[in-house]
């Protein structure tokens, strides 16, 4: 524990009276909160490394700034996505300095593709070559907008949607910045954000520039990391998945059409005379796009054996090395001409070298894959285990490490996301939610369903869930394990509120963007989403508009995925049971993730309805359901229709305070 000093600091601010409740409207004392935020101070006072997992309610942001603005130094703080980065920076951030009446100075730092890169900016403007006269509208926006920023920070113009293709032709990339031979240099609002963020305590970052910075030592966080007294990591459970992607090789044939993008363009200004370059354009583009159309015509992820079986893949491969290396090659005697034909000279032979390396990859400690998309292939190289270089670097210099987040214990046991991080030597500690889960919801487990893999399953899922819905009123999330099951369910939901004339407002995953669609459920107040993995976490609905969460399968990885499989058989190598040990934890804690979504404040009402026999015919079940909140468990429709009908007679009305 902290100090009695710090501890009696600790006590003060979060008293009944104290200076968060004088500050924060609607603020009140939770010994949770409390505790949490005294493990947190002990390990930052120790320099030590602590596991939490704070139960949805918490207040668990709340309770890692207090103790860390407390006790000063250089603060690193990463969480999951870029929304809930601009949420800590922008909102709690700053409400807990100004309670706290602290003078802490903090930054945001952002990968580089976040912010307007001047140079790419101009080289497409001018190059005029744009793929849509949209594209060019919102260039020209993104120009205007790089005259009156002041961190050229993308987030900052809503006017262009963040999946503009503008946005590429507007930024950089770690492979084609320029770095200090850039002649916009000096305005570079990268290096801006860097400068403020070596010069602030506290950073905000998120867990993606976390990895590819400070792990893959490029510039960046890696100065940042050793400057550091305390490294928080929010969101934690995404760690072992976001890590996994930059410790290994990825090259895909659509980075290598970019690069040829941007070489043809460098070309044309610097090195128009030269026929022999665009030959060479000509013929690495052919093989990129001949290596698609040479495997199976379906998007997948497969072992590398089983398409390094094919001989027309193999010759296919060998030819892009080959075509990639020339033209490398032939970049380099022309590199001196412009600093733009010099960086995709070294981006031709980076990407060729990831080919051969993808090749002729050997090592029993990595997995080699390849996964399909419609219209590229990318070569994975995955590690088998990321425990090794995540230790390294935890206990590479002393200071703190704070995981934290609402799912990383399997019934309280922290085993696996220890031994899958690499920290099984670490302190855990544990807060259940503070929400009355038993007199305020209900877990649906309804009988009578078919087996997951059945093929009626999902049309007899949306079948029982239809009554469930019309007696919520609509106000649902439906949250399928697959896209294909996402895209059945919609079609069947379409059909049958037309039927029955119900006039709830249908939204799909994939009709606009996330915090679009999240904003059109909020303001509807009875829609029904249907959805994918993209919303079992991250999303928050408070109130009465989201009253029910509908999950149709448990979310095990496919088994088929040539990463877990080799996984699994690791495991299985070691006398360990997988399938126990690993994938029923994991389904676990993602199932926690989605069933989240439902009780997001003390007011809050509602039915998780999960459609999975499994969880009352397998003995697994057992388990998975004891990691979950504890719901009350019913499992006849009635009970749901009265819990609903008791909820409509009371006037339940939408809440939306902000839970601290």
């Amino acid at each position: 524990m902290p100090t009695p000093e710090l501890r009696q600091e600790i006590e003060a601010a979060f008293a009944a009276d104290g200076a968060l409740a004088r500050a924060i409207p609607g603020y009140s004392r939770r010994e949770e909160q409390v505790e949490l935020a005294c493990q947190v101070a002990a390990a930052i006072q120790a320099q030590d490394v602590l596991i939490a997992e704070a139960g949805t309610g918490t207040g668990k942001t709340v309770a890692y700034l207090v103790p860390a603005l407390m006790h000063g130094g250089k603060v690193i703080i990463s969480t999951g996505t870029k929304t809930l980065q601009d949420q800590l920076f922008h909102r709690d951030l700053p409400m807990v300095r100004d309670a706290l009446g602290l003078s802490v100075s903090a930054a945001l730092l952002k990968g580089r593709a976040n912010y307007v890169c001047h140079y790419h900016l101009s080289r497409n403007l001018a190059d005029g070559r744009l793929p849509s006269r949209e594209a060019a509208q919102h260039l020209q926006s993104i120009a205007r907008f790089a005259q009156r920023t002041r961190t050229g920070d993308r987030g900052e113009l809503s006017a262009v949607p963040e999946d503009s293709q503008a946005w590429a032709l507007a930024t950089s990339t770690r492979e084609n910045c320029l770095g200090q031979d850039c002649p916009d240099h000096q305005q570079c609002f990268v290096l801006q954000a860097r400068r403020e963020a070596l010069a602030a305590e506290v950073v905000v970052v998120n867990h993606h520039l976390f990895f590819a910075d400070a792990m893959l030592r490029d510039e960046g966080m890696a100065e940042l990391l050793p400057a550091a007294n305390t490294v928080i990591l929010d969101e934690a459970h995404q760690l072992p998945e976001v890590a996994t992607l930059f410790f290994g090789v990825s090259v895909s044939t659509g980075q290598l059409l970019d690069l040829l993008r941007d070489t043809a363009r460098e070309a044309a200004v610097s090195a128009g005379d030269v026929a022999e370059l665009q030959t060479l354009i000509r013929l690495a583009d052919r093989a990129a796009r001949d290596l698609r159309l040479a495997v199976p015509n379906r998007e997948s992820r497969v072992a590398a054996a089983v398409l390094e079986s094919d001989s027309i893949v193999v010759k296919a491969l060998a030819e892009l090395e080959s075509r990639i290396a020339l033209l490398a090659s032939g970049l380099s005697q022309f590199a001196e001409r412009d600093p733009g034909l010099a960086a995709c000279a070294e981006r031709a032979a980076d990407l060729a070298e990831r080919i051969e390396r993808w090749r002729a990859s050997d090592d029993d400690s990595m997995i080699r894959w390849i996964e399909i998309y419609a219209q590229s292939v990318a070569l994975q190289i995955t590690p088998l285990s990321v425990a090794e270089p995540i230790r390294k670097q935890v206990h590479a210099r002393p200071k703190a490490w704070i995981f934290t987040s609402a799912t990383l214990a399997m019934g309280g046991d922290f085993a696996l996301y220890q031994e899958r991080m690499g920290l099984t030597e670490a302190r855990t500690a544990r807060w259940p939610s503070p929400f009355d889960y038993a007199g305020h919801s209900l877990l649906y487990l309804p009988r009578n369903l078919p087996q997951p893999n059945a093929p009626e399953f999902t049309d007899r899922m949306v079948e029982a869930a239809l009554p469930v819905i019309e007696a919520s009123g609509g106000r649902a999330f439906v949250l399928c394990t697959s896209l294909r099951a996402m895209r059945r369910a919609h079609e069947l939901l379409r059909e049958a509120f037309a039927t029955r004339g119900l006039d709830y407002p249908l939204l799909v995953q994939g009709e606009g963007t996330r915090s679009d669609l999240l904003n059109r459920f909020r303001e509807a107040g009875n829609a029904v989403l249907v959805a994918s993995a993209s919303f079992w976490e991250g999303v928050d609905v408070r109130g009465a508009a989201l009253s029910l969460v509908v999950i149709d399968k448990l979310p095990f990885a496919p088994p088929d995925d040539p990463v877990l499989a080799a996984r699994l058989a690791a495991m299985e190598s070691e006398g360990r049971n997988g399938f126990m040990e690993y994938q029923v934890p994991q389904a676990a804690i993602t199932l926690k993730q989605g069933a989240g979504r439902l009780i997001r404040d003390f007011s809050d009402r509602g039915v998780l309805m999960i459609c999975d026999v499994r969880l009352t015919t397998r003995p697994y079940g057992r388990r998975i359901l004891e990691a979950l909140p504890p719901m009350t468990r019913v499992s006849a429709l009635a009970t749901v229709q009265a819990f609903f009908q008791v909820e409509s007679e009371s006037g339940s009305e939408a809440f939306n305070s902000t839970s601290t």
